[in-house]
């Protein structure tokens, strides 16, 4: 008698852009393209800590875009069908001061192949991520919302807005649209200064707990980069320190945590399909204690960020070098 062969756990599917970074030292006069984007960066993340990963994208048949995918494909993040299009891959041009920080300015066309999206159909994801420009810049951002509605009854969902105020237009323009995403995500990260320009004189600390206050994600971590992280659940909230690191730059340092933190989330199973995973992330977070899977995804999210910053561009750690 043959056994069952034992299924493969679905793909995590990450939707959003992929880009090349086009970073430009100005002290040392040097500039270098490198793969990056938001939502991609969390995808390599993941499949650089061994999860199955999916990534509904557009990205072009150009020189760039081979580069971006080559990149991507190295890591084991599968693009969906329709993501690689004939138009020229979309740049960010970061600019880095001398602490190592990135200002940027955008050459960006976000409009998603129908394909892209269509993989849904074929069967919810383990996990869906989403955030960054995909999520607010038209046309493609009603599509992700329509990603997220879709997925949020099956599986969980998790959302970094990781906005870009020169791109995406004003904080009035944008905050019903990420408070919409917000409330049908399950965990929220963002960084203190996402909240401090979309919610002006408010402190970022005081936002953030009003979302994980209110009727949408169990979790919502919020990162201040070298002032360490912050996690609010329902009962509860918890400091994490930022490791010291020598800096080369802070590029997706922010998408390393999230996609270090979501690995966690997931191996623990409180991330996944649903009702089952939702129920043991309620569960998990229902007291007024640190539970045990959230002190261990806050812990490896901060070493994973700030590996990231010793090295130059978006390059998230492995499995391995987080000792795992």
């Amino acid at each position: 008698m043959t056994s069952s062969p034992v299924p493969s756990p679905a793909p995590a599917l990450v939707v959003g852009e992929a880009l090349t970074d086009l970073l430009v030292d100005e002290a040392a006069g040097i500039r270098r393209a490198l793969p990056g984007g938001s939502p991609a960066n969390v995808a390599l993340g993941l499949g650089r800590l061994g999860h199955p990963v999916r990534l509904a994208t557009r990205v072009g048949r150009d020189a760039l875009g081979g580069q971006v995918r080559s990149h991507l494909r190295d890591s084991g993040v599968l693009l969906t069908p329709g993501s690689v299009t004939g138009e020229p891959t979309s740049t960010a041009t970061a600019t880095l001061d001398a602490s190592g920080a990135a200002t940027y300015t955008f050459d960006i066309t976000w409009s998603p192949a129908a394909g892209a999206m269509a993989a849904l159909r074929s069967g919810p994801p383990a996990h869906l991520h989403t955030g960054s420009i995909a999520a607010v810049l038209p046309p493609g951002a009603d599509a992700v919302l329509a990603a997220v509605r879709w997925t949020a009854p099956r599986a969980t969902v998790s959302y970094d807005p990781n906005l870009r105020p020169d791109l995406t237009g004003s904080a009035e323009d944008l905050r019903e649209r990420v408070e919409t995403l917000v409330a049908a995500s399950d965990v929220v990260k963002a960084s203190d200064e996402d909240l401090a320009w979309l919610y002006p004189g408010v402190d970022p600390a005081k936002a953030a707990q009003r979302w994980a206050d209110g009727r949408g994600p169990a979790l919502v971590v919020l990162t201040g980069g070298a002032r360490g992280a912050r996690a609010w659940w329902r009962s509860g909230s918890h400091e994490v320190p930022a490791p010291r690191v020598a800096v080369a730059d802070t590029v997706g340092a922010g998408d390393a945590f999230t996609s270090a933190l979501l690995s966690v989330l997931l191996g623990a199973g409180v991330l996944g399909a649903a009702p089952a995973c939702r129920d043991r992330l309620r569960a998990a977070t229902a007291g007024d204690r640190l539970p045990p899977v959230l002190a261990g995804a806050l812990d490896l999210a901060a070493r994973a960020a700030a590996l990231t910053c010793t090295r130059p561009g978006a390059d998230p750690p492995t499995a391995a070098e987080l000792g795992r």
